[in-house]
């Protein structure tokens, strides 16, 4: 069910789902539509951002999930390798981005429909003067997965998968330092919404064969109820807004939004303010301006401006931060257990 962050006066109501998912269509995975409703539902996703490769002979975006489904709002959309080796999630997508088009061309198209525009995979990213971008996806599991080992992995596997399946990523997960590190300089030449993708195909596994290379024992790391419970975007809606496709992407492309690891911790609740200002807002500087965090349990706060840390709070669950200067201001949030990697990421609040 939703949730009214705290801080708001119930202004807003708090919805979660997850970005950047793929099915059977365009290749990368056999993962079926019922798989993926199933495991949104098991999750209690109140939406998901289907991502489909690109194919030039048919319409991937047409084709995949659109609309309420099990009472899920799915949208649908493109990963789209562009000429200049970048890759983009527009959302919605259209055929038109099958094209190997450079990447400011399809950031044109991607304008002239009112679709969101994101950089994926920062750290392989090289088009970052180009214009036209809604965001960054500052954090992707497949790319964390990476460096998974898979020989340890295996045995982890085998003793975590049926009671927590996701222990095989939290022994893994550290700070996205790179993404993190490429949006903080975009910030510096234009508003970018923050987002993590999940990067879900249901196609990791980890594999015992024999020497012909008969398959003895086969583990998928990756289902999607397993992806889907890992990382999600929580994202507000003022009261009164159905949560529909046209308002989830203005929200989004607003920085309405906040990334929360949710296997480590339900991150509903969290909210980050600055007086009737939020996140993705941009508010002139007053005297004696304060920026305020309400964490849902005490943990440590890093308050970040212009992408240096300036100030940092541990254990606590309201904090508020005296503003004096300009600047792009976000958060990260740590549990007391992890400190290696946030437990929430904020978008910014932008002080002019």
């Amino acid at each position: 069910m939703p949730v009214n962050p705290a801080d708001n006066d119930k202004r807003f109501v708090e919805y979660k789902g997850v970005i950047h998912v793929h099915s059977f269509l365009g290749g990368h995975s056999s993962g079926s539509f019922a798989e993926i409703i199933d495991a949104a539902k098991a999750n209690g996703l109140q939406f998901v951002i289907m991502t489909e490769h690109t194919e030039k002979d048919f319409d991937t975006s047409a084709m995949t999930l659109r609309g309420t489904h099990a009472g899920v709002l799915f949208v649908n959309g493109n990963e789209v390798s562009t000429a200049d080796d970048d890759r983009l999630l527009v959302v919605p997508g259209d055929a038109t981005f099958a094209g190997s088009a450079a990447t400011q061309d399809v950031l044109n198209a991607a304008a002239s429909r009112r679709s969101l525009a994101i950089a994926a995979y920062p750290e392989e990213f090289e088009s970052w003067e180009a214009s036209g971008m809604s965001g960054v996806e500052v954090f992707n599991v497949y790319t964390n997965a990476r460096s998974i080992n898979p020989i340890v992995a295996f045995f982890d596997v085998l003793w975590s998968r049926r009671s927590y399946p996701e222990l095989i990523f939290a022994l893994y997960y550290t700070r996205p330092d790179e993404g993190l590190k490429k949006w903080d300089e975009a910030l510096t030449r234009s508003r970018a919404t923050g987002l993590a993708g999940n990067d879900a195909h249901a196609n990791i596994g980890v594999h015992l064969k024999d020497s012909s290379g008969k398959t003895l024992l086969g583990i998928q790391l990756d289902p999607y109820e397993t992806s889907f419970r890992l990382v999600r975007m929580h994202v507000l809606l003022e009261q009164g807004k159905p949560l529909n496709e046209a308002n989830l992407l203005e929200a989004l492309r607003a920085g309405h939004c906040f990334i929360g690891f949710d296997f480590l911790s339900d991150t509903s609740g969290f909210s980050f303010t600055a007086g009737s200002g939020i996140q993705g807002d941009e508010i002139p500087l007053r005297p004696n301006m304060q920026l305020t965090v309400r964490t849902p349990v005490p943990s440590r706060v890093v308050l970040f401006r212009d992408g240096v840390q300036v100030a940092e709070e541990n254990g606590v669950t309201n904090k508020d931060f005296a503003v004096t200067e300009r600047g792009v201001y976000r958060v990260e949030v740590y549990l007391p257990e992890i400190s290696r990697a946030p437990w929430i990421i904020s978008n910014p609040i932008y002080v002019r």
